[in-house]
């Protein structure tokens, strides 16, 4: 809800700081003072169109500030979703220059006025002709109608949304599928083709890599025999070999190990040295021995190695790489063969999806109609109430050729009206009179005021061409709302006024050479004089203020 207002420089409103509650607070003032110009200034701050007639002469902007309750988890989510620091309490600022530059804030970060509008729809509904109502905007009223039916249609509009998503989700594989087969079918060839090259050469995972090796030994294999051979030749070839001369050594060291621990240990040393130096030598002449070099052997390598270079500049430079195309490939063509299956499978859900969507929808729009007949006829009552004797509030549920399906069914609602009898029924924003607009809106809410959950209304002119019986009956009205928002009502009616949990005054005094307008609360004296005011006129006398007394009274 609104709990401060600042205005500065605004129309005929130098400087205006005021509090506001919860409840109903109304504001009074004598003709011309400036009462909806309040009313004027809050519908800027919350988005409308920003007007520079409005900035005072003689200054270069007007500042029009809110302060607002916003300790619920929908204002936290906008918040949050925007980038803007949160709070409980949160501050609308918007500034309008007399270049036609507009600024707008909200909590110190500037945003577009489009932000601003949308997050301000859901604090606050103005009644009168201002931009700020949502009962005016047709594309909330299927959301209303169906807040007003209650739990049953919610669950049936739950499994609407649920199927309509199936249905698109279904759709949409469908159509891929559909779209991707084209393509895939056109390559299909090639792909086979690829898939047969890789599967005939069967590539081997490391294979290159032993290859590579080969090769190497193949191009060197004239060199490695000639040094295995000279190395072999050292080491137990003609005397004096390498092996001959470490047995020389190992028997003069077993000659006399016997004299000394340490000679015993050199000993064994040499010893284990030589036969290992033996073995080795014998390793060495086998491999030696089983050298060959075939040309066409090395000749078949470099072709092997040609074709898994091939294979690998294709698919990902590895052989890696190429196992895994390989499989995708194949897994790609198992699905193009088998795509017929899945369309024919998928279209059969499309089909179940639709149907159900149909007859969910058909549900839907029966349990709408019972919901919009009891609407209509509770709305009508209250607008008899409200001395509309003629009007008729009626759902208008939008016909075509073919049903056009959505996650809100088949359904196209629009709220009409028509307050004078014979004339055919029309949009609630095409309702000429801004008075008329805040009884019917207030007859509206009256309804479905605990359905949308905007906390503070509005109401201006509500008193337009109103009197006497159906004052007081406005007057009540507006108590009942306000037992579960704030409202805001400016009204020149004592039976309206006398409602009022907290009353505030418009006083508007000339100065040197302007007008300026202000706004006071009242104390319960200074209220009974202001509804004797509105009672007896200028010439307040004690017979009034006694009717006012009586009047407040009768309305708490």
């Amino acid at each position: 809800m609104i709990t401060h207002i600042k205005i500065q420089d605004f129309a005929i409103i130098d400087h205006l700081d005021v509090d506001f509650h919860e409840g109903l607070n109304v504001i009074t003032g004598e003709t011309g003072a400036g009462k909806s110009i309040i009313i004027e200034a809050i519908s800027t701050a919350l988005g409308s169109r920003a007007d520079t007639t409005y900035v005072r002469t003689g200054k270069d902007k007007a500042i029009i500030q809110l302060t607002l309750d916003t300790a619920d988890d929908v204002s936290r989510a906008f918040f949050e979703e925007n980038g803007i620091p949160a709070d409980d309490e949160s501050v609308i600022k918007r500034e309008i220059s007399k270049t036609g530059k507009s600024v707008c804030r909200i909590n110190g970060e500037i945003v577009p006025v489009s932000l601003l509008n949308r997050f301000c729809r859901g604090l606050a509904d103005i009644h009168g002709q201002y931009d700020h109502q949502s009962l005016l905007n047709a594309e909330q009223h299927i959301h209303l109608l169906d807040s007003f039916g209650g739990a049953e249609i919610r669950k049936v509009r739950e499994t609407t949304a649920e199927t309509y998503q199936k249905y698109v989700e279904c759709s949409h594989q469908l159509n891929g599928l559909k779209n991707n087969l084209s393509a895939a079918q056109r390559q299909r060839d090639f792909m086979s083709f690829e898939l047969d090259e890789i599967r005939k050469i069967k590539p081997i995972l490391g294979e290159d890599e032993e290859l590579v090796q080969r090769i190497s030994l193949l191009e060197n294999s004239q060199r490695i025999f000639e040094r295995l051979s000279g190395a072999y030749d050292l080491l137990f070839g003609e005397e004096p070999s390498v092996i001959g001369m470490l047995s020389s050594v190992t028997g003069q060291l077993a000659d006399v190990s016997s004299f000394s621990p340490e000679i015993s240990r050199f000993s064994d040393q040499v010893s284990d040295a030589y036969y290992q130096l033996e073995d080795t030598a014998e390793q060495l002449r086998r491999f030696k021995d089983g050298l060959t070099f075939s040309p066409e052997e090395l000749e078949e390598s470099y072709r092997r190695m040609d074709l898994l270079d091939g294979l690998k500049r294709k698919h990902g430079g590895t052989i890696q790489s190429v196992l895994a195309y390989a499989d995708q490939v194949e897994s790609d063509l198992d699905r193009i063969d088998n795509a017929d299956a899945e369309i024919e499978r998928l279209t059969r859900d499309l089909n179940i999806y639709g149907d159900q969507l149909k007859l969910a929808s058909q549900r839907l729009s029966l349990l709408r109609k019972e919901a919009a007949q009891d609407m209509s006829r509770r709305i009508n009552d209250e607008l008899l109430e409200l001395n509309f004797q003629n009007a008729q509030f009626l759902v208008d549920f939008k016909k075509t050729e073919r049903p056009v399906y959505t996650s809100n069914g088949m359904d196209t609602v629009e709220f009409l009206i028509s307050t004078n009898k014979g004339e055919t029924p029309k949009p609630l924003a095409k309702v000429a009179s801004g008075g008329e607009i805040s009884r019917i809106m207030l007859a509206m809410k009256r309804i479905t005021g605990d359905l949308d959950y905007i906390p503070t209304l509005i109401f201006d002119e509500i008193d337009s061409g109103i009197s006497g019986i159906t004052a007081s009956i406005v007057g009540k009205k507006l108590i009942q709302i306000a037992q579960n928002h704030q409202v805001l009502c400016i009204t020149h009616l004592p039976q309206i006024a006398a409602c009022g949990a907290h009353h505030y005054k418009i006083q508007k005094s000339e100065q040197e050479d302007s007008t300026v307008s202000t706004v006071v609360p009242l104390s319960e004296e200074e209220r009974v004089d202001e509804i004797a005011r509105l009672l007896g006129g200028i010439n307040i006398t004690e017979t009034t203020r006694n009717s006012a007394r009586e009047l407040l009274e009768l309305s708490r």
